[in-house]
């Protein structure tokens, strides 16, 4: 399953399944969508954490047995889409997201971190796509998401080879922010956090948008969102409105 708690405008989102390393089943996905909903809505979340239930793991992807007997079709319809377009929702979401990575961190589960904006690890986890040696590909973005945070040629790499890396060697790549001690990790994620909490929300939300955009994400649509903002508190957009309410020609300004 996947859990939600909120706590002091901060948001925890956990992938609790330990037994199976936390391995995600499409009604996993579904639950961790209806979390990113929830988050969506409320205005008095300034970060979420996401983070993998138990010590061992942080998500090491999709489940194998899940997904193993599915056509083709199934993979197309369900697995890859609904995964690309949940993760894509991860990334887009306009409050800061940390990934608090506490285990393994293959698969799918690096796909999750790299839609979040902020990477924490402990320090003794490993990190792969590993999906090569099972004669598949990465299928939640990490083809796309990898290259931009470290570049193609490490990315080509870890994919190619499917080998795991190190904490230390991705902070050393740009792939995680910071590697830190086991016991101190879950601290280090909430210092960072109750920072981020202190600043200006919508100054912190904005800026995620500029910089998002700025590389290519849902560019067009971040325009659009922050010039319809400071368009709806022009003098014309007021005279806009009260015109047509009063059913009567508009005298704009360009104030």
């Amino acid at each position: 399953m996947v859990t939600l708690s909120k706590s002091n405008h901060s948001a925890i989102i956990t992938i609790d399944r330990p037994e199976k390393l936390n391995a995600l089943t499409i009604e996993m996905l579904y639950q961790f969508e209806k979390h990113i909903a929830n988050l969506e809505q409320d205005s008095d979340i300034r970060v979420v954490l996401v983070t993998g239930g138990g010590d061992r793991s942080f998500c090491v992807g999709a489940d194998i047995n899940a997904w193993a007997e599915a056509t083709a079709i199934d993979m197309w319809r369900n697995w890859i889409r609904e995964g690309h377009r949940i993760f894509d929702r991860l990334a887009a979401i306009n409050i800061p997201t940390i990934a608090v990575l506490n285990g393994y961190t293959l698969g799918g589960g690096l796909e999750i971190a790299l839609a979040c904006d902020i990477r924490i690890a402990a320090d003794d986890i490993t990190l792969a796509l590993p999906e090569v040696k099972l004669g598949i590909i990465p299928g939640w973005a990490g083809t796309q998401r990898l290259p931009a945070v470290i570049g193609p040629a490490r990315a080509k790499q870890m994919i190619f080879t499917g080998e795991r890396v190190t904490a230390q060697k991705a902070e050393q790549w740009g792939l995680i922010n910071e590697s830190v001690p086991r016991e101190s990790m879950m601290d280090r994620a909430h210092e960072v956090a109750k920072t981020i909490i202190e600043n200006a929300p919508l100054a912190v939300q904005m800026t995620k948008q500029i910089i998002d955009g700025g590389f290519g994400h849902n560019t067009g649509y971040r325009l659009e969102a922050l010039a319809s903002a400071f368009a709806r508190y022009t003098d014309d957009a007021k005279e806009g409105v009260a015109s047509f309410r009063e059913k009567r020609t508009a005298s704009f300004t360009g104030r």
